[in-house]
């Protein structure tokens, strides 16, 4: 069954009063460095943590008593494992929940906190899908899926009804790829109320499925690369999904880097005052990759659609991001082992305006000789261009950078 614009506004009657009317507003910081009006749908701040509790609770909410009393299964990276198991206990049902045993912790303990019994299985969605298919055949559970489901569809699609009204003369929204659900659901909204809109969606260039199937490029399905992103980490992408919802609704796909990830998140803690995951980043980095397609004065919705973010690897982000636009950087030197070398060094660091976060010495390289020393500096720059001064007036002191 093809969702309309009917199953997405009565999907939103169904589901209002279990989640929140997140916010969305102008971000001037973003909107003065792309030269058009960026608005951010903050789903980072709904229920559970992502979009996700709108399909599953409208898919559960649908079920009869029957059904509700086998219990739920799914499958998911995190984000969907929270929307079902908070809409099962919310209706009354239990869930059980596939997935990969890579998932960050902070989404295993949730879904477990909201109530679901979590099963690790696989490294991919994929081989956590399989599993949960398993379970629904020998278990006779109900399975809920996190994007090929009509009603799951409708329900991420009420995200489009909320920003048409929060954003007067809407020109255009990007919308994070995973298996596809989020985008077709929106996108049919968007398109059916005004076909005028352009609808762009972003993959992670690790798991760049959709965008090569919709370009009609080829690829190598066997490869496997972490992302940041793992919320959109499906391999294969959905034929099916493409041919009646993303090539019909959608004006184009882009690819975004793992860097590019990392800068965003960066740039929307330090700037937008909000915390994302690597897939409620993508929007922001897509929008930055296509700066040169916007046209002054148009209105633009990034969707950040979580903010379900492992703590433990936020400070390897912020220095990742911090380095890819010249905040941080980490430069080696080698020098003549002699007193008042690293004073110097330090001085002239200290002269070019730059902050000093970290040095450290070595003598034991194998790669240098018996009377150098090599000297790693963390310092703190203004940019790109403050980074390439520091380094310029290294060189110009006689040391030896190394690259």
């Amino acid at each position: 069954m093809k969702i309309t614009l009917k199953d997405i506004e009565e999907a939103r009657l169904r589901v209002q009063r279990h989640v929140q009317l997140t916010q969305c507003g102008l971000s001037r910081s973003a909107s003065h460095l792309l030269k058009t009006n960026i608005y951010f749908k903050h789903e980072n701040e709904q229920r559970t943590g992502s979009f996700k509790i709108r399909g599953a609770m409208n898919k559960i909410s649908m079920l009869d008593a029957a059904s509700l009393k086998k219990g739920i299964v799914a499958c998911s990276a995190g984000n969907h494992a929270q929307g079902v198991a908070f809409s099962a206990t919310a209706l009354g049902t239990q869930a059980h929940i596939v997935m990969p045993e890579n998932s960050p912790l902070v989404k295993a303990v949730a879904t477990q906190q909201y109530g679901a019994e979590v099963i690790l299985y696989g490294e991919i969605f994929d081989e956590s899908f399989n599993r949960a298919k398993e379970l629904e055949a020998e278990k006779g559970y109900v399975f809920v899926h996190p994007f090929d489901d009509p009603l799951v569809m409708a329900g991420q699609g009420t995200i489009a009804l909320e920003v048409m009204e929060q954003v007067k003369n809407l020109d255009s929204m990007i919308i994070p790829i995973g298996g596809g659900g989020l985008i077709s659901g929106i996108s049919v909204a968007l398109k059916t109320i005004n076909p005028k809109l352009k609808v762009y969606g972003v993959v992670p260039e690790n798991i760049p499925g959709m965008y090569h199937l919709f370009h009609g490029s080829q690829y190598d399905l066997s490869e496997k690369k972490p992302t940041l992103a793992d919320g959109l980490a499906v391999k294969k992408p959905n034929e099916a999904i493409l041919r009646e919802y993303i090539k019909p609704n959608v004006d184009d796909i882009v690819m975004v880097s793992e860097s590019e990830i990392a800068s965003s998140i960066v740039f929307l803690m330090e700037r937008a005052k909000t915390v994302v995951e690597g897939a409620g980043a993508t929007g922001l980095a897509a929008a930055l990759k296509m700066k040169d397609q916007w046209q002054l004065g148009d209105n633009c919705c990034v969707l950040l659609c979580g903010g379900n973010i492992d703590l433990n690897i936020i400070s390897k982000i912020i220095e990742k991001g911090l380095s890819q636009i010249g905040r941080v950087a980490r430069i080696s030197v080698v020098v003549k082992d002699q007193p008042g070398v690293l004073q110097s060094l330090t001085t002239l660091i200290a002269k070019a305006k730059a902050n000093i976060i970290q040095v450290q010495h070595d003598r034991l390289s194998p790669n240098i000789a018996i009377n150098e020393t090599q000297i790693d500096f963390l310092l703190e720059c203004r940019g790109i261009e403050h980074v390439n001064k520091v380094v310029s007036a290294l060189k110009e002191s006689g040391a030896q950078l190394i690259l």
